[in-house]
């Protein structure tokens, strides 16, 4: 008999994702007769102790006795129990150093560690994540802070709604202007905006279209990279070059400032890859972008006016592009930022619900097999108080 543990998270502030729901925790059982699931009590979680109850799942306060633990967040240091396999997003493979002691401690207590980021196919995609509910709720704010700045409409934010169905409910009762949007990216996030421009019926143009032509209905504009960056010595485009030497491109990107009213950022950025346009870019008097909702939220990185990430409760600042200062949102001068940094968290339970199908369907079954499984072996990070081989570069980090 194995025992699986869902953890109540304990990192503030806290987060009221899960990663199983109840039916998914019968959907467990049914397939896998010899494991049995408790559940941590928490007043935080989005779903209820008494569903789980309902459902016939035990609320265990002591899980000590289970061999897997899951979370989503960072477990506390104080709260991690020896000797346990655990699988949450650590945030520790970048050497972040608020996460040192994290790592540290998880070595010293013997624990296996998976970490969601790192569950990763042969081809080196992920198998799990929030990404495409970043992209859903990020959309939605970015209508918001449209709404909100031109006066034109209100919408509710998405984490006083329910969950997804109500959000988009609100639509029905509005009528959106004929405003331009430039969405960039074609991951995950980037889909999880695709599907809610395509709810809403907003017609989607091409790139010569949305630069050269008028409408008088809602468009946007699907750019992926090789739309918006070009090689700097008019070679042809090339994505494995581009990624690999990125400093060889340069943006492409200051035309579309042209036409743009909004901007849904969703492109994955390193400090290598141009900036999509300068600070100076941002003073011309024909930049047109009066909206930013940087999904991506990389502070100081593809976006220069993401001087910093938002909140929840506080999700827009408005960014001053002449004085290149942060001001109150919503102003005439300004260009107004979204950058929450953990938009998944807005719709808590459709989020759980979809990532609690990836680990169901992709990720259980494996990490239950006896020997190991490729795919779990190349995301342990640390096993028996080492680091394993493919993460033994965090050695100098945890040291």
């Amino acid at each position: 008999m194995r025992t699986i543990g869902l953890i109540r998270e304990g990192k503030k502030p806290y987060d009221k994702r899960v990663a199983l729901t109840p039916t998914q925790c019968n959907e467990l059982i049914e397939r896998f007769p010899d494991v049995r699931i408790l559940v941590q009590p928490s007043d935080h979680r989005c779903i209820a102790d008494a569903e789980y109850a309902a459902a016939g799942i035990e609320l265990r306060e002591d899980l000590s006795e289970c061999d897997i633990l899951l979370g989503i967040k960072e477990v506390p240091i104080d709260e991690l129990i020896s000797g346990k396999t655990y699988l949450f997003f650590s945030h520790t493979i970048k050497k972040q150093p608020h996460n040192r002691k994290l790592l540290r401690k998880i070595l010293e207590l013997n624990i296996k560690m998976v970490d969601y980021e790192t569950l990763v196919w042969e081809n080196g995609s992920r198998v799990l994540g929030f990404g495409r509910y970043a992209g859903i709720v990020g959309t939605h704010e970015g209508f918001l802070t449209w709404g909100k700045k031109m006066k034109q409409f209100d919408l509710k934010p998405a984490w006083l709604c329910r969950d997804y169905n109500e959000m988009m409910e609100q639509y029905k009762h509005i009528n959106l202007p004929p405003i331009r949007i430039a969405l960039t990216g074609d991951g995950r996030v980037a889909h999880g905006c695709l599907q809610v421009l395509k709810a809403l019926n907003i017609r989607e143009v091409t790139p010569n279209e949305f630069l050269h032509d008028s409408f008088d209905v809602p468009t946007y504009v699907h750019l992926v990279t090789e739309d918006f960056y070009v090689h700097k010595d008019g070679d042809e485009w090339d994505k494995a070059d581009f990624y690999q030497n990125p400093e060889n491109y340069v943006s492409a990107f200051r035309p579309y400032t042209k036409s743009c009213d909004l901007m849904l950022n969703a492109i994955f950025w390193n400090e290598r890859i141009p900036r999509f346009f300068s600070r100076e870019d941002m003073k011309a008097r024909d930049f047109r972008i009066k909206v930013i909702a940087d999904i991506s939220c990389d502070v100081n990185g593809s976006v220069p006016a993401t001087v910093k990430d938002t909140t929840i409760e506080d999700p827009t600042f408005g960014f001053h592009p002449l004085s290149e200062t942060v001001e109150a949102p919503y102003l005439p001068n300004t260009i107004d930022v979204m950058a929450v940094s953990n938009l998944p968290c807005e719709l808590p339970l459709d989020a759980s619900q979809g990532f609690g199908e990836h680990l169901l369907k992709y990720v259980i079954g494996g990490l239950l097999q006896a020997d190991g499984h490729p795919m779990i072996k190349r995301a342990t990070i640390a096993e028996n108080g080492k680091l394993t081989e493919r993460f033994s570069y965090l050695k100098d980090y945890v040291e």
